[in-house]
């Protein structure tokens, strides 16, 4: 992969950025599309094949997580600059640090939520809608009282939310996008966060929106922490919603 240093953060060639999206994509892709029905078998039941993709799609966001630290671990072994590598820090401008910046969090979050009401995607595939398992009546019963299956569905939403995705789109490749991109690194970063999807491929329109409202503040304030609590509004609805029906 091809990058070029500068003072503050090295920067990646578009050929670099499109390789690290690559290797963040295409195993997704593999794992859902591939390795999940391998697992599953023949013929599954909807329990055993969600089980199946929860597990396929957990590994490959545990490999996103350890593809940003390995690639930032690269330019710089402390851990103190490894966290300012991947933007791990309070937001910021020229004249405030932390504070009221938070803030910028909710409108983004609001904003984030009213998506799910668009109707832009496309029907998605009947045994990779994990919304719908956990609507029907084998989704409920296999959640009551199953806290393994609870906690493996957490672990899972929070390398979706906090240690994968968005440390590798917005912690990762976002400062290293500008002199590839310039000022609409950000733009770019959506696009390729949404064309990412394509493990759920029905998702893409609104994952590149979404990826407009992680991107924006991030980039605006030099922080993907709000990135992160953006996106982690899902984790919390998600993480309440499998509880009531454990506990059901």
């Amino acid at each position: 992969m091809t990058v070029t240093a500068t003072k503050q953060t090295t920067q990646y060639t578009r050929t670099g950025v499109l390789a690290v999206w690559a290797a963040a994509a295409l195993p997704m892709a593999a794992l859902a599309w591939v390795v999940a029905p391998a697992i599953a078998g023949p013929d599954p039941s909807p329990r055993r094949f969600a089980e199946a993709l929860i597990g396929a799609l957990t590994a490959g966001l545990v490999w996103q997580f350890l593809l940003a630290w390995i690639l930032a671990n690269r330019e710089s072994r402390e851990t103190r600059s490894i966290r300012d590598a991947l933007w791990l820090r309070a937001p910021k401008t020229e004249t405030r640090r932390g504070g009221r910046l938070w803030l910028w969090a909710i409108p983004f979050a609001l904003g984030f939520a009213a998506l799910e009401f668009l109707p832009i995607n496309v029907p998605p595939v009947a045994s990779h809608d994990f919304g719908a398992f956990l609507s029907s009546e084998d989704g409920q019963a296999a959640l009551r009282d199953n806290w393994p299956l609870f906690a493996a569905i957490v672990m899972m939403l929070t390398f979706n939310t906090v240690l994968g995705e968005e440390l590798l789109f917005r912690g990762l490749l976002l400062p290293r996008m500008r002199a590839a991109f310039g000022k609409t690194d950000w733009i770019a970063n959506a696009v390729l966060f949404g064309a990412y999807h394509l493990h759920q491929p029905w998702s893409i329109p609104t994952a590149t929106l979404s990826g407009l409202l992680f991107a924006y503040p991030t980039k605006r304030f030099r922080s993907a922490w709000l990135g992160i609590l953006i996106h982690s509004t899902q984790l919390i609805f998600f993480t309440a919603l499998l509880l009531g029906l454990v506990l059901a």
